[in-house]
């Protein structure tokens, strides 16, 4: 199979899968496939998936992964400030490392709307379905949503980094109390705990709840460096640390505080 036969073998499968949109036409062009594909990844329950799914899904997507390009982090340059810690503006899902971080809900399967800017959106799109599969494991095996500031470890299957460290950010609602920036450095340390039990040398960290959880930029740049800066302090296992933005604002923002 070439990419547009496994591409619509995968939008058969889904709509066969979930036959409420079983009469969705198929655009004829790529673009139009794409995204309807990747709609279907996002709107798919966590039910268990058949091998031969499996098997070209991840062909798929591995192929996908070369397409769109790939960003080595032993590669990146350090900050002036600190020889551990990173900056590197880019799509986190194209940066291979040992982990990266996803800004996930507290229900932690991923983001349902289809084709969503977010990052929880993106990771999960570009990992596959297996991904979401594990996470609902985590989460009935837990019996509850996930509190925020924790975190949880998954594989990152088709993503060119080796795992997921899910973490849940506070969401505010104006002005964000102590409380809120106790829970995100939370984030921030419960990911690095993580990371140091399984041997995780390199970790990439997204602006956690600085998206659609509307923690101010600047405020929660300060609390990442600090947490990470006092954790490096006292741990030889986390060898590199990388602050993934991706807007322009962002690398502004942790570049004052990074190349002082």
């Amino acid at each position: 199979m070439n990419q547009e036969e496994k591409r619509l073998f995968l939008i058969h499968a889904l709509m066969n899968e979930m036959p409420e949109y079983k009469d969705i036409r198929i655009p004829k062009d790529q673009t139009g496939q794409k995204q309807l594909l990747r709609s279907l990844f996002n709107i798919r329950p966590p039910y268990p998936a058949r091998k031969e799914f499996l098997d070209i899904q991840d062909e798929y997507l591995t192929e996908r992964v070369k397409e769109r390009g790939v960003t080595d982090a032993a590669g990146l340059k350090p900050s002036k400030v600190n020889d551990r810690i990173y900056l590197w503006q880019g799509d986190i899902t194209t940066l291979k490392c040992d982990a990266i971080v996803n800004a996930a809900n507290s229900a932690l399967l991923g983001c349902f709307q289809p084709c969503h800017s977010c990052i929880d959106n993106i990771i999960h799109t570009f990992s596959g379905v297996q991904l979401r599969i594990r996470c609902n494991e985590i989460m009935q095996a837990q019996g509850h949503e996930e509190e925020t500031g924790t975190a949880k470890i998954t594989p990152g299957y088709n993503l060119p980094c080796k795992y997921v460290l899910h973490t849940v950010g506070p969401i505010i609602y104006g002005t964000p109390n102590q409380k809120d920036c106790e829970l995100l450095a939370g984030c921030y340390r419960s990911c690095l705990e993580l990371a140091r039990a399984h041997g995780i040398e390199s970790v990439a960290f997204c602006c956690i709840s600085t998206g659609v959880f509307h923690f101010p930029q600047d405020q929660a740049a300060e609390i990442a460096v600090k947490t990470v800066t006092e954790f490096l302090e006292s741990d030889q296992t986390v060898r590199q640390v990388i602050f993934n933005v991706f807007t322009g604002q962002d690398l502004e923002i942790y570049r004052r505080m990074l190349e002082a």
